[in-house]
């Protein structure tokens, strides 16, 4: 614990100095800075009316480790928590009414260099590029696995906290490999998380065939945290899916295939998926993020090399593509402000900045923000928001 948790509540007591903020928005940052070669995380605070984004006096602060390549809210938008791959470390934050982010907590995975994180008000699930073993490192890669921590409740003088991994009965061991039956040597490389009610979704593809395979695994998250495999997991997803998202009924999942330029569709039917009439879709060059937005039926993918954002209709979950406009260069991630789901953020990893658009209830087309892009720190990789209370 880096600081007490009383005096930090008492802090996030200090409001945010503009009425007109909406969200703040935390963009992790890849370039090493500072003594210890850690990320950063910059602290955007967003103006409800024009969409337009201003660091806060704070912004930006370290991430905790090096290379922070991932970002979830506690369900009590209270907490962040940011991975840092290269330490292995997933570094919690304590939100402030007024967006500060203040140090509280530091665990370690329980898998190699940890790239994709989801949390709901029970468990916090990481994935890790390799399973924690010591013959699997970057010159002998094996495939990644999924981990998975208690969340304990906030009480009136602490924040949530998180507990011992959750053990997998089936190997004694603290996470669940990812593997494909009949394929016991290959290497499965996981890209992706996402969590809809009892269900965990992790995308991933086999680095050992050429070309490459993607799947989605399933997996219901029981009592406890343990997961166990959904019926039919993993599910063929393109060739290098590399991103997933779903609707905010969960009965609908999208999923980016970064090689063959395309959107995958699933309806989701107790985590088994199938794919939709019309899937795939068309997207840009090299998509690599996928955002659906939780109120209205829209859907927002990155194009990375294209340095784009597509949107698409949605109507029983099957996308129609209604427009493509320009974003800053290199867009690795994607969100929608989770106060009014009005507007939208792309990460720019190249062009070291933020784009930010007000999004269209009525048939979700986009209005650049006034200013956008907006700068960030070098090398962004991940976005995160939370309402401003």
């Amino acid at each position: 614990m880096l600081v007490g948790a009383a005096s930090l509540l008492a802090a996030g007591l200090i409001t945010a100095c503009s009425t007109l903020t909406t969200d703040f928005v935390f963009v992790t940052s890849a370039k090493a800075a500072g003594s210890n070669n850690y990320g950063e995380i910059d602290i955007f605070e967003v103006n409800s009316e024009s969409g337009a984004m201003r660091q806060i006096p704070a912004s930006p602060i370290p991430s905790g480790g090096r290379n922070p390549v991932a970002e979830a809210v506690s369900a009590d938008n209270a907490n962040l928590f940011v991975v840092n791959h290269d330490d292995n470390t997933i570094v919690q934050f304590i939100i402030g009414n007024d967006g500060k982010l203040y140090p509280y907590n530091t665990v370690n995975t329980p898998g190699i260099y940890p790239m994709a994180v989801a949390v709901n008000a029970s468990n916090l699930f990481v994935v890790n590029t390799y399973q924690p073993l010591s013959t699997c490192s970057s010159a002998a890669p094996c495939s990644g696995s999924v981990g998975v921590f208690p969340v304990n409740a906030a009480t009136s003088s602490a924040p949530v906290t998180l507990g011992t991994p959750v053990t997998n009965s089936a190997n004694s061991a603290q996470y669940w490999p990812l593997a494909v039956s009949g394929k016991p040597s290959d290497v499965i490389v996981p890209t992706a998380v996402a969590l809809a009610g009892s269900n965990l979704y992790v995308s991933a593809y086999d680095a050992s065939v050429t070309p490459h395979t993607g799947y989605i695994f399933a997996f219901t998250v029981g009592t406890g945290g343990a997961l166990s495999a959904v019926a039919g997991s993993p599910f063929a997803a393109g060739a290098q899916p590399s991103s997933v998202a779903l609707d905010g009924s969960g009965k609908y999942l999208y999923a980016t295939d970064y090689v063959n330029n395309k959107v995958l569709g699933f309806s989701v039917a107790s985590g088994v998926l199938t794919q939709l009439s019309g899937s795939p879709y068309a997207a840009g060059n090299a998509p690599s993020a996928v955002v659906v937005d939780p109120s209205y039926n829209f859907v927002y993918v990155a194009n990375s090399t294209d340095s784009s954002v597509s949107a698409y209709s949605m109507s029983s979950g099957v996308l129609t593509r209604t427009a493509t406009y320009s974003s800053g260069l290199n867009p690795v991630a994607i969100g929608v402000d989770p106060s009014t789901h009005h507007f939208l953020y792309s990460v720019n990893f190249l062009g070291t900045s933020v784009s930010s658009w007000e999004l269209s209830t009525t048939d979700g087309t986009l209005l650049v923000a006034q200013g956008s892009p907006f700068t960030s720190n070098s090398e962004p990789t991940a976005v995160a928001a939370v309402p401003h209370k």
